[in-house]
């Protein structure tokens, strides 16, 4: 059997294109050509503000940016230049590939200079004839980047079947041939041209495509197939109801005949499922072909709907009259537990053993639901919203089978999942038990802050077919690396599943995976845990287990290879290159009132202005932007509907007080001292506590210095007495306990709803008393008037960077703010023996206010600042590297 190869791009991050990836989405709106309001920022030179456009893009979903700056009156190359240069100092942009788009040979290789990671040429093409077509193709190769083929040569632009596989297969056989450009690196463009033009030679666009695509996948192995989705409805432009149905359909159906990826403008799509199936019937003649007078039939429709996107939307409410495996599935796929009862009690009637109706009729609804899911159809709060209706099934009718005593359900495997040791973060391991549970697997979850031992030990006692780590905070991946090692020393062979927040393809592939001669995967949301669980189980895995080894064994070696090609500075001349602040001329101002003070008390509904809900939804896997997410046309009615539910559980959450939020917080005089430390002078403890800060050691350009926090903070030899301070606020007391009340009840959806609104809360109350900090208590900004956007936004002076991320991952920092501040006496925040919070609903960090202080990723950092490092603190180099791993240029 040939092994398959996959696509590979980066950005800061890798994206893999593999079968599971479902479609990936090129972000559109950083084109000129295709964004009125990029074009404008770019001609004004307002490249600052083009960068939001490419961070909502980002925020939105896409997967890969397309930047395109082909306009007669820029100059597109140094446009190109200076907006890729941009991105890739802005990490949570950068994060993602690149395609650098334009049609000027001269603009993509400005691009390929300058471009960070792997990126995405679009495009070349024969049209000039072979020898600049290899010209252009062995630069691209050259320069490390995959490739977008247009069918397009010499005669002209393909627009018949024969035409695309033509051009694709002669395309394919010079790079592969003469170029020696690797097959998983191309990805063809076989030409998306409009439908329904009442043309008859356009009558086959949409199905020539469809067959070109399958034929590319089929029959040039490991190519890849792209295209912009939009161009197939521009003869309805104006009529948003068609344009949406059309470019949703072509879209559904281009995937299901191998379209890997493409730019789509998420506005103009609607749900295939949620097409009016009068509509979708003539869109689908139309993109097929089917009758002679499709075009009139969808012409004369789209009069009907011209002005009203409501029109013949007639939904049919009557579902309660389907016979009743349909009622049933109805009720699961729709999340609906009012009849759910009612239909169980008619099939347990109607079946010989109750057990058969969990094995028949529910499983049969929840295949369904799978399904959806997979395909795409459905989006993750229906999916959990599926489960309760399952589990309120299941727990009816389990006295029956109980009663019976020969009853047991049989499912497709056994999933222990477990938050491991130090670690107190578990939304996204109870979603992923959820998908997996509604795909018939048992889920045996041992909850958070899980030893090793009792992993092992459960794992081989309930004889599991599959374990899966997951955390939140960084020390979690050295306990995940622990318990492979551990499950290697005890000869076990049961397939390891990597998931969380601080997880990724690399780090498993270079740290965990090397331990465990058994099979590693890293699983990054919980539509993909579906498809990895299900190829472990299946009866012949040998191939994908060798499948998976062979890929993180490929990608450890790659990694490693890139990693050392970055240069560093040591500590001693990052230091000479700091960030200069002039102490004698910034203004420093001192706290209204110095010293701890605590907030025992706290209205929590104070806190609701101040929510950023859109990581609420990201929490969901709906991605998108608050509020426009309730708008959007992918994912705006299951946002909205999100949001309802939430909105309800905030009003008894306020109303009945279910939740308390304490916090503590200090403001001090403060001083820089040897470079990268803060002495904090608490005047009511005899101690002076240090914060040690790490600086970046990353090579840069000239001019551009190597930060720390403490640079800061005004020195001690500069005479000046300089200000800082530290807080942890806490929403979370209570939510364990409500959480537990509605797992008991089998509401799965509300017991993760709990948790992800008292993250929201928590954030919520960092902004709030950063807030009074700076108009208040510190008073640095006593005039401040912001809304909650530019508060989200953070368009404010000062800074509350926070141990654990960018700026400062060492999580020991919290130590000595839990000292300094007695955060634990003070109001029952704890820290684990991994330094996460308890309760989880919880934020910490530092207050600076130095009008100069930003934010910053530390990067990677060398041995040398790490010895250093470790003297500072008094610790071993081991115990250091143990704390800093995740951030060391290894």
């Amino acid at each position: 059997m040939k092994k398959h190869r996959y696509l590979r791009l980066s950005g800061l991050e890798p994206l893999v294109v593999t079968p599971e990836s479902n479609f990936i989405n090129v972000g559109e709106r950083t084109n000129v050509t295709g964004s009125r309001k990029f074009l404008r920022l770019i001609k004004d030179g307002k490249f600052d503000e083009a960068l939001n456009v490419a961070r909502d893009q980002v925020e939105g979903g896409a997967q890969i940016l397309d930047v395109n700056m082909d306009e007669g009156m820029l100059d597109g190359k140094y446009a190109m230049i200076t907006f890729l240069n941009l991105i890739a100092s802005e990490p949570d942009i950068a994060k993602i590939p690149i395609m650098i788009d334009s049609s000027k040979w001269e603009i993509i290789e400005a691009g390929l200079q300058v471009v960070q990671g792997k990126s995405v040429v679009n495009s070349i093409s024969l049209k000039e004839g072979e020898t600049e077509f290899v010209r252009q193709a062995t630069l691209v190769k050259r320069y490390g980047a995959a490739v977008i083929i247009m069918a397009f040569d010499e005669v002209g632009q393909a627009d018949t079947y024969e035409r695309r596989i033509e051009i694709c297969k002669r395309s394919y056989d010079i790079l592969i041939h003469q170029v020696g450009f690797p097959a998983e690196d191309i990805i063809f463009d076989p030409n998306i041209f409009p439908v329904a033009t009442g043309m008859d030679e356009h009558r086959l666009n949409a199905l020539d495509f469809f067959q070109a695509t399958k034929w590319i996948r089929e029959n040039l192995p490991h190519a890849n197939v792209s295209g912009g989705v939009s161009n197939v409805s521009f003869s309805f432009r104006g009529n948003t109801v068609v344009r949406e149905a059309i470019n949703s359909a072509f879209l559904y159906h281009a995937i299901q005949h191998g379209m890997t990826m493409g730019i789509v403008n998420p506005t103009l799509l609607e749900v295939y499922d949620n097409i009016p199936k009068t509509l979708l019937k003539r869109v689908e003649d139309v993109l097929f072909n089917k009758r002679e007078d499709a075009t009139e039939r969808l012409l004369d429709f789209a009069e009907t709907v011209k002005d009203d996107k409501k029109a013949d939307v007639a939904k049919v409410l009557e579902w309660r009259s389907y016979p009743l495996q349909e009622r049933i599935t109805h009720s699961l796929v729709k999340g609906i537990d009012t009849f759910i009862i009612d239909d169980i009690e008619q099939a347990r009637q109607e079946s010989e053993k109750p057990i058969q109706v969990i094995e028949g009729h529910l499983m049969i609804g929840m295949n369904v639901v799978g399904d959806l899911f997979g395909s795409g159809k459905m989006f993750l709060p229906q999916v959990v919203k599926s489960a309760r209706v399952m589990k309120k099934a299941v727990a009816y009718l389990q006295p029956f089978i109980e009663a019976e005593k020969d009853g047991k359900q049989e499912f497709a495997g056994r999933v222990l999942m477990a938050t491991v040791k130090g670690d107190v973060h578990d939304i996204g391991k109870n979603i992923v038990s959820v998908v997996l549970g509604c795909n018939n697997y048992e889920i045996i979850d041992l909850g958070v802050m899980v030893s090793p031992e009792k992993i092992i030990e459960t794992a081989i006692a309930e004889n599991v077919d599959i374990i899966g780590l997951s955390g939140l905070i960084t020390p979690s991946l050295d306990e995940m690396v622990y318990v492979s090692k551990e499950l290697q020393k005890r000869n076990i062979t049961i397939p390891l599943l990597i998931g969380g927040a601080t997880t990724s393809r690399a780090h498993s592939a270079v740290k965990i995976a090397p331990n465990y001669s058994h099979t590693t995967v890293h699983v990054n949301d919980a539509s993909r845990a579906v498809t990895v669980v299900g190829n472990l189980l299946q009866q012949d895995n040998k191939v994908y287990k060798k499948q998976i080894r062979e890929e993180y064994d490929k990608f450890r070696e790659q990694f490693l290879k890139r990693g050392k090609q970055k240069d560093y500075i040591t500590i001693e001349e990052a230091r000479k290159r700091k960030f200069q602040i002039d102490w004698n001329t910034t203004e420093i101002i001192k706290p209204k009132q110095l010293g701890v003070q605590v907030i025992n008390h706290f209205d929590i509904a104070k806190l609701e202005p101040f929510i950023d809900w859109s990581p609420f939804f990201r929490s969901w896997d709906l991605h998108g932007k608050f509020p426009n997410i309730l708008t959007d046309e992918l994912v705006g009615e299951q946002a909205a509907e999100l949001f309802a539910d939430a909105q309800a559980l905030l009003k008894r959450v306020f109303n009945e007080k279910l939740l308390k939020a304490k916090a503590v917080f200090g403001l001090f005089p403060a001083n820089a001292v040897n470079d990268d430390d803060i002495e904090v002078d608490n005047k009511h403890q005899s101690d002076v506590f240090t914060f040690l800060t790490l600086r970046q050691q990353l090579e840069k350009r000239p001019g551009v210095p190597n930060m720390a926090l403490a640079d800061f903070i005004a020195p001690k030899d500069s005479g000046k007495q300089d200000y800082m301070g530290c807080f942890c606020v806490c929403a979370g007391f209570g939510t364990a306990e409500l959480a537990k009340q509605f797992e008991e009840e089998n509401d799965d959806y509300n017991a993760i709803m709990i948790k992800a609104l008292a993250d929201r809360l928590a954030e919520a109350f960092a902004e709030y008393l950063h807030k009074e900090i700076r108009t208040n208590f510190w008073g640095y900004a006593d005039q401040e008037t912001l809304s909650n956007e530019e508060l989200i936004k953070e368009a404010y002076h000062g800074i509350r960077p926070a141990p654990g991320y960018p700026a400062c991952p060492d999580h020991l920092e919290k130590r000595t703010i839990w000292k300094l501040l007695k955060v634990q006496e003070t109001i029952g925040v704890e820290l684990t023996d991994s330094l996460a919070m308890w309760p989880a609903a919880s934020v910490s960090g530092y207050y600076f206010g130095n009008k100069n202080a930003k934010y910053f990723g530390l990067g990677k950092i060398t041995p040398d600042q790490l010895k250093d490092y470790a003297k500072r603190r008094g610790i071993s180099n081991e115990e250091a590297e143990k704390w800093l791993r995740p951030s060391m240029a290894d």
